[in-house]
């Protein structure tokens, strides 16, 4: 019986382990999280929370189920970074409306109102999960929060803004802020839970209910 011999030079052959992260050929070093949270943040705007998983995350990105793992403990932890998200795009909204509207007060009360409500419209999944509390204490993730303040101040800038132009009614300013954020998420959280009358919702345009909620702080 005859060997037939394979020629192969052993020295030159290079042998990837599975899990060697074949995802950092494709992905750079901090891309790989940011693509999971987009993966992430797409599942929760089309199929709600309940498909949202960290398998499904790396599904949808296209790596494989053990990779979120470099980044994210559990589902949770991508939970925490995909609000983070939420609050900064938040923030950002914010900031653009106040440095449009900085010079009118009375509009930049309207015009935040209405960036909050808008981020609310079309981000409501992840505006929800923003708010729901699952995330634990303030303690919990340093990011999320830092996000979250981070947002709160700049309600609070736009208060003292509307406060200086008279647009509000005298009160500690803190106080102010509390109030029309409470107002505003009050308001777009009935209307994206179906809970305003429809007759209503018939009869006058979103934005100039806002408009008539926010003259009670005046």
């Amino acid at each position: 019986m005859s060997i037939i011999s394979i020629g192969i030079n052993l020295d030159t052959v290079k042998i990837f382990p599975y899990d060697i992260n074949m995802e950092k050929l494709r992905y750079h070093h901090g891309d790989l999280k940011e693509a999971l949270i987009d993966s992430g943040m797409k599942i929760l705007r089309e199929k709600g929370m309940e498909e949202l998983t960290l398998r499904s995350a790396a599904r949808a990105a296209g790596v494989s189920h053990s990779a979120p793992y470099a980044h994210f403990l559990d589902k949770q932890d991508l939970l925490a970074a995909i609000a983070t998200r939420g609050f900064l795009d938040l923030d950002r909204r914010l900031t653009s409306t106040l440095l449009e509207f900085r010079e009118s007060p009375d509009e930049l009360l309207l015009e935040t109102g209405w960036a909050y409500t808008q981020f609310a419209l079309n981000e409501s999944n992840c505006f929800k999960l923003m708010f729901s509390g699952i995330l634990g204490g303030e303690h919990s993730y340093p990011e999320f929060n830092a996000a979250v303040q981070r947002t709160y101040n700049k309600l609070v800038e736009v208060v003292e803004v509307c406060l200086m132009g008279k647009v509000l009614r005298s009160m500690p300013t803190e106080m102010s802020a509390i109030a029309v954020w409470s107002l505003v998420h009050g308001f777009i959280s009935l209307y994206i839970e179906h809970q305003l009358p429809g007759r209503v919702l018939e009869k006058y345009q979103l934005k100039t209910l806002l408009e008539n909620t926010l003259t009670l702080l005046k």
